[in-house]
């Protein structure tokens, strides 16, 4: 463990840098000011984080700058959401009414709570994404949105990793001062979960960190628990390193990179 933990706090330093955040997702969060804009920014950006980043970015920037105008927070209380065309598409199988459920959902939360925070506080990371989920849901007539992975089981489907809501998180709470944002104070960074996806999960059972073959609730637990034993205040900084690895194809050799 301790030729692991050097291998990956020599990658956070080589990945976790401010020249990180330009070609990344968490881009958009960063372009804005008020907590609401980037809370809004954040959720939505997450759920667009799939596919080919240059898609990716494209697709935000149109969301954000050119369909809310800049302005989400506001976009979102004013509803002016309503008039969208329900199949115009935004982002691969993110359309036009997908965005209007999600800001149907949070102009009820932020008309009730002022915030997203409050309902991932006092709670597990995983109870908060539910609680999101629910709150989006109850807006909206009682449909589940499945934009939101569920993370917990039902129907006899293991619990989701919640890959891109943790990673929403990570922006949110992780408070570095480089490349996470860093404005929630009600979750604390060491309770963070690792965002897994095909890059982190490969890298992770290369070093031997995780074992289990499926993506899913338990092996982000069982991983998170492993990085905890390298950084316990702040066991997602490690997410840096991971993804960075396998997003490179760096091969590793022992627990050597090369």
């Amino acid at each position: 463990m301790e030729r692991i933990k050097a291998l990956l706090d020599e990658k956070v330093q080589q990945y976790n840098r401010p020249d990180f955040i330009a070609d990344d997702p968490i881009s958009f969060p960063h372009s804005f000011k008020r907590k609401e804009d980037i809370e809004i920014v954040a959720l939505l950006a997450s759920i667009i984080a799939w596919g080919n980043r240059k898609m990716i970015l494209r697709s935000g920037n149109r969301m954000f700058h050119e369909i809310m105008q800049s302005h989400p927070y506001d976009y979102v209380m004013s509803g002016e959401w309503e008039t969208l065309d329900d199949r115009m598409n935004i982002h691969r199988t993110f359309f036009a009414a997908d965005l209007k459920y999600i800001c149907c959902g949070l102009r009820s939360i932020y008309s009730k709570h002022g915030s997203m925070e409050p309902l991932f506080a006092g709670c597990s990371t995983w109870d908060g994404i539910d609680n999101l989920r629910r709150e989006l849901a109850a807006a909206n007539g009682g449909v589940a949105t499945r934009h939101i992975s569920n993370p917990v089981p039902s129907k006899g489907k293991p619990a989701s990793a919640c890959k891109r809501m943790h990673m929403m998180l990570r922006w949110l709470c992780r408070k570095d001062g480089i490349v996470d944002l860093g404005i929630w104070d009600s979750v604390p960074q060491s309770q963070l979960m690792i965002p897994i996806d095909v890059h982190v999960a490969r890298t992770a059972r290369t070093l031997g960190l995780v074992n289990r073959k499926q993506n899913d609730r338990r092996t982000v637990e069982e991983l998170t628990a492993r990085l905890r034993e390298l950084s316990p205040d702040d066991p997602v900084r490690y997410d840096f390193a991971l993804f960075g690895v396998g997003e490179a194809g760096d091969r590793l050799v022992g627990n050597n990179v090369e």
